[in-house]
């Protein structure tokens, strides 16, 4: 996380939903011997926020440094570009990258078996509601044993989460007359990640300071 204040005064709230429609994210835990574990996991925040399911291939390494409760924190990006000093207008501006992110950090513990057919459920079913008017997958269209199959492949976890984090760098600390003559070019020449939302987020009064 971003240490300026400035890109860090989003609630926890929305910071959560920005977590929970994005759906995707870096799962990162340490093995026992110290290293750093990653996996690109996709997810489900409860309603409540207090929660992430996600599952993991059985091969994985986390699973067996997961075999009980450990801590670990799940990173979500949003869109992102790179922004030329150039874009501002003003003098003496240096480059930098502006960027959504958020961590949701917690306690990562291994659910029972019974659990997964409804986790995988529930993760299709919010992925396939995106596609929209597309009649939704399910389960139901495989071959017999198929699922069962891919069941033993995987296993369920939650992430309990105790600590939400996010930093929404917008350019909050320039002038709105700045950030915004930035936020224009961006739209018609940045390069990243989702840029043109990015831009748009950078001219809404959510990047005012006075709006959190």
């Amino acid at each position: 996380m971003h240490p300026n204040p400035a890109f860090r005064g989003t609630a926890p709230d929305k910071n959560l939903a920005f977590a929970r429609g994005r759906g995707f994210g870096t799962l990162a835990l340490s093995a026992a011997d110290g290293a750093p574990l990653l996996s690109h996991v996709p997810f489900l925040v409860s309603e409540a926020g207090d929660y992430a399911d996600l599952h993991l291939v059985r091969s994985n390494p986390m699973v067996r440094a997961a075999k009980s409760a450990v801590p670990a924190r799940l990173a979500v990006t949003g869109p992102d570009s790179y922004v030329s000093p150039d874009w501002y207008g003003v003098a003496d501006q240096v480059p930098t990258w502006n960027y959504v992110a958020v961590h949701l950090t917690g306690q990562l513990e291994p659910l029972s078996t019974e659990a997964l057919p409804d986790l995988l459920d529930r993760l299709s079913a919010k992925f396939e509601a995106e596609l929209t008017p597309k009649p939704l997958w399910t389960r139901d269209k495989m071959s017999e044993g198929a699922f069962e199959r891919i069941l033993r492949m995987i296993l369920p976890f939650r992430l309990h989460i105790e600590d939400v984090q996010g930093t929404w760098k917008l350019g909050q600390n320039k002038p709105a007359e700045v950030r915004h003559a930035a936020a224009s070019q961006m739209a018609a020449y940045g390069f990243g990640s989702e840029s043109r939302e990015l831009a748009a987020l950078m001219q809404s009064p959510f990047a005012d300071p006075d709006t959190e």
